[in-house]
């Protein structure tokens, strides 16, 4: 099933920008959250758990959302919809711990580095087999290039020191993250078509990702002990509030561009975003003049990807 009426070309570019923008800013501020009560499972938990209110709050103002819900609950009642469309909240769980865990050390730009190598491959496989919602999208040349770009420019962002820095394990985490952010998207951009609602599709992604999350902090204040008590400033807790907005958008934005070129614009606006938060407010690895030239090269691996593709069912 695809859309019936396709965004042009430049304005679901700009949302997938959009949602880099948003992920770039949850990935500070959950990343100074984890710092701040010591845990990044738990900063995951707390970073959720607000994004599901404010979401919850959004529906019961919203008759056209209270809709799209009902019709998820007779989808799920009746098997129409299947559990595994009901899983992408569970990989929006691994984002925002591993935001929690990592980017407040890395730092914004070395985030995104992982993520960018995930999101890409991982883009690249699930446009190709037909998962997302957009259908299969032939390989193309444009495609192909636009992947290899931004797999160059992880590479440049690795250049100079960065492992010196920054131990290997760490970049590993946002790579498994950029995966799922990928998975999240098609299986959110799948379920928002069969419930026919964004936000219905978004609310299942936050329940499935707060109780995969409750389940880790669970686990981890079991093995490492208590928290530190929840900071006091307001901005800390924005983070769920992003998250809400760019699940809900990127829900509806997937089917419009395929979950490939999704991920290369929402990459974009990251390091964009990400490089001139850590020139601002620089983390302990701080940024350097590769993620300048890697924020350039994939800026046009999106630019290549988004040139008209030919599509089969």
């Amino acid at each position: 099933m695809t859309p019936t009426r396709r965004l042009p070309a430049p304005v679901a570019l700009g949302g997938a920008v959009a949602i880099g923008i948003m992920t770039a800013v949850q990935a500070r501020i959950n990343g100074v959250l984890g710092l701040r009560v010591e845990n990044g499972v738990v900063a995951g938990l707390i970073s959720f758990a607000v994004g599901l209110a404010a979401l919850i709050v959004v529906i019961l103002c919203i008759p056209g959302a209270r809709r799209g819900v009902g019709r998820l609950r007779v989808g799920v009642r009746d098997r129409t919809i299947p559990f595994w469309m009901l899983l992408g909240g569970a990989c929006g769980a691994l984002t925002v711990s591993t935001q929690g865990i990592t980017a407040g050390v890395l730092g914004v730009s070395l985030f995104t580095v992982g993520v960018v190598a995930g999101q890409t491959l991982h883009g690249l496989v699930l446009d190709r087999i037909g998962f997302g919602p957009a259908g299969v999208v032939a390989v193309t040349p444009g495609r192909v290039v636009g992947g290899l770009l931004a797999l160059a420019a992880v590479g440049i962002s690795l250049s100079g020191d960065v492992l010196a820095t920054a131990p290997l394990w760490m970049l590993l985490l946002p790579f498994a993250a950029g995966v799922g952010i990928a998975w999240q998207a098609a299986t959110n951009g799948r379920l928002a078509q069969r419930a026919q609602s964004p936000v219905a599709a978004t609310l299942m992604s936050f329940i499935a990702g707060t109780i995969a999350l409750l389940v880790a902090a669970g686990i981890s204040v079991a093995l490492r002990g208590m928290p530190a008590p929840p900071p006091a400033e307001p901005w800390l807790y924005l983070g769920g509030f992003l998250g809400s907005a760019y699940i809900l958008l990127g829900a509806f934005i997937v089917a419009h561009t395929g979950v490939l070129l999704m991920g290369l614009g929402s990459v974009l606006g990251q390091l964009t975003t990400s490089v001139v938060i850590d020139l601002v407010w620089p983390a302990a690895a701080g940024p350097a003049l590769w993620q300048l030239v890697a924020m350039v090269v994939v800026a046009v691996a999106s630019v290549v990807a988004a040139l008209p593709r030919r599509r089969r069912r």
